[in-house]
């Protein structure tokens, strides 16, 4: 009896062996593709948005095949720009916990430090994502290849996952070009509601260091205010002052005691 394993890897082989050809892949082709990662999302993700990294470390083959996949993936400039956005914004967070599975039980993404020639580099700035046999870190993804995707539109920021406590939390389920807009949307709306990341009254907010680090594409605080009313269930006055939040570096792991007192006080 043949494993559905066995053909579902069978089908990501053809599936990538497609798209590195140059052929142009239908939407239907890269959903196929992303299935994987979707699936893990839709299973793993906790409606607050935390992981069971001990449970994903022990099952891990089903990221390992996808990853396996991406490796053998080559971007088309036939894509659509939504296609290839999603494309990169499922490479990025994907790359990321895996990262985390891979050095676990670490406490902080931002304790790892990995070896590469020349020294060693934090997770984001080594060369450990793999697309399409060529290499690159999680810094160029969100730095170069993404802004030129997704020009001026800083919910790109809010859809990045780097494991914390504090980051924006997984859509629990992957990007695809045609829903993109609305899953930034809805990704933004998550995070600015989120009381955890960001406390909004009409005359005053504390808000995410993510708008802080960001503050090129935010904007100053007016623009950043108008921005978070495009999303925020309570209304902020323009003239509302704003404070940025300490970020928590934590991993965002299922029993987080962090995230757990702040969801009780």
């Amino acid at each position: 009896m043949i494993q559905p394993r066995f053909v579902w890897s069978q089908l990501l082989l053809w599936l990538t062996l497609l798209i590195s050809t140059g052929a142009r892949a239908d939407n239907n082709t890269l959903e196929l593709l992303h299935q994987p990662w979707d699936d893990l999302l839709k299973r793993n993700v906790q409606a607050d948005g935390r992981l069971s990294y001990a449970d994903l470390a022990e099952h891990d083959d089903q990221l390992r095949g996808y990853l396996q996949a991406l490796r053998r993936t080559t971007p088309q400039a036939a894509w659509s720009r939504q296609d290839q956005a999603a494309f990169w914004l499922n490479v990025y967070n994907a790359y990321t916990v895996h990262l985390a599975v891979e050095y676990y039980p670490v406490q902080r993404l931002s304790d790892i430090k990995v070896k590469t020639v020349g020294g060693y580099r934090s997770v984001w700035e080594a060369p450990e994502v793999n697309v399409g046999g060529k290499q690159y870190s999680l810094n160029q993804i969100e730095r170069e290849i993404l802004p030129r995707l997704l020009p001026q539109d800083p919910r790109r920021f809010l859809a990045l996952h780097c494991a914390a406590a504090s980051s924006p939390t997984l859509l629990p389920e992957a990007f695809s070009g045609p829903q993109l807009d609305a899953q930034l949307d809805a990704q933004a709306r998550r995070f600015v509601n989120d009381a955890t990341r960001n406390q909004l009254t009409p005359a005053a907010v504390q808000v995410s260091s993510v708008f802080d680090w960001h503050a090129a594409e935010f904007g100053d605080a007016a623009r950043l205010v108008a921005f978070l009313n495009r999303y925020a269930q309570t209304p902020v006055a323009p003239t509302a002052t704003v404070q940025y939040l300490p970020y928590d570096w934590s991993l965002n792991e299922a029993e987080h005691p962090g995230v757990m007192a702040q969801r009780h006080r």
